[in-house]
């Protein structure tokens, strides 16, 4: 059995998310397709303060690649989108994981108008929302029209897909004719499907106890104890222990080898860099607080007046520790990248390793934004807003 410290959990959970060490100095889309199948799955979100969030958390572990890579991969069908942990990117090996859940979806509203739609892809190629006008209102919490809500369900049961994306527009194709492969004879048992997922979910947690596990891929909680437990006595999962923490921990026999290299020291977290609120490491709210000490949430549905830190506030990472969080705005057309506030933890010792690795992440996003401009309106403490200045200017401080 493998003993790791809180510290080494946090190496663990980094490396395996692939945000422990910086980014490669020349990212490839092929390191871009297998950092999505590190993670399992790409969470998708529309916000747009700076980029969206799939093309930041890759950027978190990549710099700076070319945003239209991932695009690539979902026309090509090397990616699929799907319900997973939320709307998700997903690799297009695990479409058995998903297929027996899309089958199993409900026919929601509308039921003439989805089988009206189904028919018009079947006949006329793949469509967009955009592709209706809106007469009246949708009615719907999100107020979508009736097409919308009609591709939805559609997608929800597979019958459609997500061919391609234009403009981040969701383009539906017909499941047979995006994934021509796939025979509904493949699908998966639930126990094989719920087995698969948890395996996965370890192995992207690096070491883990029972109670983080099923967030990340939204399972049921319930035997989640018991069904770890039984894949370790199986051989399918290593036990280990976390100090501090009365209760088993597990790690996928695939992280062996890193867990090796940080239980003997060799790997100390060097990596810089600012997080998507939507990014694995922090999307568990309670494991952020449990293994960094980071009580940290998004105020984008918060208003204004009784917001703490902002709008949409990215976690800032360094060196292993969840160090404070910063409210960025990217105005593209002025080719500024505006900081509206920077907030460290009241533990964090402001040093010149963490200024001049904050500088450096600061400056890689802007410049990836096309934002080469980085102007910062306040700080807490308020000495690390010149400090980043000077930096920025490119004066030694």
């Amino acid at each position: 059995m493998l003993h790791f410290s809180q510290e080494q959990a946090r190496t663990m959970l980094l490396a395996a998310q692939g945000v422990a060490e910086s980014a490669p100095a020349h990212p490839t889309q092929a390191d871009l397709l297998a950092t999505i199948r590190r993670m399992g799955a790409l969470q998708i979100d529309t916000i747009h303060v700076i980029a969206r969030s799939p093309y930041l958390v890759l950027w978190s572990r990549l710099g700076a690649y070319e945003p239209y890579w991932l695009d690539q991969l979902l026309a090509e069908g090397a990616l699929f989108e799907y319900w997973s942990h939320a709307a998700c990117f997903l690799p297009i090996e695990d479409f058995a994981l998903y297929r027996g859940r899309m089958l199993a979806a409900r026919q929601g509203n509308y039921p003439e108008l989805v089988e009206q739609l189904l028919e018009h892809v079947r006949a006329h190629g793949p469509v967009r929302s955009a592709d209706f006008a809106r007469e009246g209102r949708g009615g719907t919490w999100w107020d979508w029209k009736p097409e919308k809500v009609a591709l939805e369900t559609l997608f929800d049961q597979g019958r459609l897909m997500v061919a391609r994306r234009d403009r981040f527009q969701r383009i539906y194709d017909l499941q047979e004719r995006v994934l021509p492969s796939w025979d509904d004879r493949m699908l998966l048992a639930p126990d094989q499907v719920r087995h698969q997922q948890l395996l996965t979910s370890v192995r992207a947690l690096g070491v883990t106890p029972a109670r983080w596990v099923a967030d990340y891929f939204r399972l049921p909680k319930q035997g989640i104890a018991a069904t770890l437990t039984k894949l370790a006595d199986q051989g399918a999962l290593l036990r280990a222990t976390i100090a501090g923490w009365d209760e088993p921990a597990y790690l996928h026999p695939d992280q062996l080898s890193l867990a090796e290299v940080v239980l003997s020291g060799s790997l100390r977290p060097s990596c810089t860099t600012l997080l998507s609120p939507f990014d694995p490491v922090v999307w568990d709210r309670a494991r952020a607080r449990d293994l960094f000490n980071f009580d940290y949430r998004i105020e984008v549905y918060t208003p204004a007046a009784q917001r703490v830190y902002g709008y949409f506030t990215l976690p800032i990472l360094h060196h292993g520790q969840l160090i404070g969080r910063l409210d960025p705005k990217a105005h593209r057309a002025e080719g500024r990248f505006e900081l509206r506030n920077i907030h460290l933890e009241p533990w964090v010792n402001l040093d010149e390793n963490l200024v001049h690795g904050l500088t450096e992440a600061l400056r890689s996003c802007a410049l990836w934004h096309a934002t080469p401009e980085v102007t910062i309106v306040r700080s807490d403490p308020p000495e690390l807003a010149e400090a980043l200045r000077v930096r920025l200017r490119g004066v030694v401080y």
